[in-house]
């Protein structure tokens, strides 16, 4: 695993990179590599026995440098595109969880032939009615001041786990964590706050676009993006198909690390 500065005309962004092979590039979420971990987590380290995984870190997330410049979700697709250019990825599988899932479609619908497979997890991104997105910056402070029972039960289908509970402790937690958490929250609200939160009206009409193959990747108990959005994202796509995790909340890949990982891997060896 190595960690590098990649220099843009926009500033300096954070890039982890790991394992071998083909490569397939990473887009975080929020209690996830780049957001509340720091470190790479046992979803991320069993995809890179199979890949090249490389991880960038979202404006102002971890190691990368604000981008004053970021104003709507079109901001972010252009950002990586120079992120993209720089690394000289001309054509490559994207994999994107939460909110790095909805770039990722952003991405796809516009530059279709540069994704070679694509895997949204758990991404939000659009408007389906009467399905709204849950409000998470409501949660993103804690309950008396003390508690995160609300933010853990938008993020994991038990927010008393142990699990939730490790990743989103109540009261403070370590320094480099709750500034993790306090720059990822930052960078959503950037691109996502404005009721009914964290989407692109226009998204949804334009999946299309995209026909190479795609997975989505659903927890059965998501709390936050209702499951709607997962058909709604594999029946838009050309070629899309939808896979539920039991017992995992938005989250899976923290969850149930080893199987959503594996079903990741086959789809994305699998001619």
């Amino acid at each position: 695993m190595t960690g590098s500065l990649l220099e843009l005309p926009t500033g300096n962004v954070w890039v982890e990179q790991f394992g071998t092979g083909q490569p397939v590039v990473y887009l975080h979420g929020i209690a996830d590599i780049h957001g509340i971990e720091s470190e790479p987590m046992p979803f991320h380290r069993a995809l890179a026995q199979h890949f090249q995984l490389i991880a960038p870190a979202h404006p102002g997330c971890a190691k990368s440098d604000e981008d004053e410049h970021l104003v709507t979700i079109d901001d972010v697709v252009f950002h990586y595109l120079r992120v993209f250019d720089a690394l000289e990825l001309d054509q490559f599988s994207l994999v994107g969880s939460s909110l790095g899932g909805w770039i990722a479609a952003e991405i796809a619908v516009r530059h279709p032939e540069r994704i070679k497979k694509l895997t949204l997890i758990s991404a939000t991104g659009l408007a389906v009615p009467g399905h709204q997105i849950a409000d998470i910056f409501w949660y993103a402070q804690p309950d008396d001041g003390v508690r995160y029972d609300g933010l853990r039960d938008l993020l994991f289908a038990e927010p008393g786990s142990e699990l939730g509970k490790r990743l989103i402790p109540d009261a403070k937690d370590e320094i480099e964590r709750e500034m993790g958490k306090y720059r990822v929250f930052r960078f959503a609200s950037l691109i996502g706050f404005k009721p009914p939160y964290l989407y692109n009206p226009q998204l949804r009409s334009r999946l299309d676009r995209y026909g190479g193959p795609a997975l989505i990747v659903w927890g059965q108990h998501d709390s936050l993006v209702p499951r709607a959005h997962a058909e709604a994202y594999s029946t838009g796509f050309k070629n899309g198909r939808l896979e539920v995790l039991k017992n995992c909340g938005h989250s899976l890949y923290a969850e149930a690390p080893e199987p959503a990982a594996e079903i990741v891997q086959h789809f994305l060896t699998d001619d």
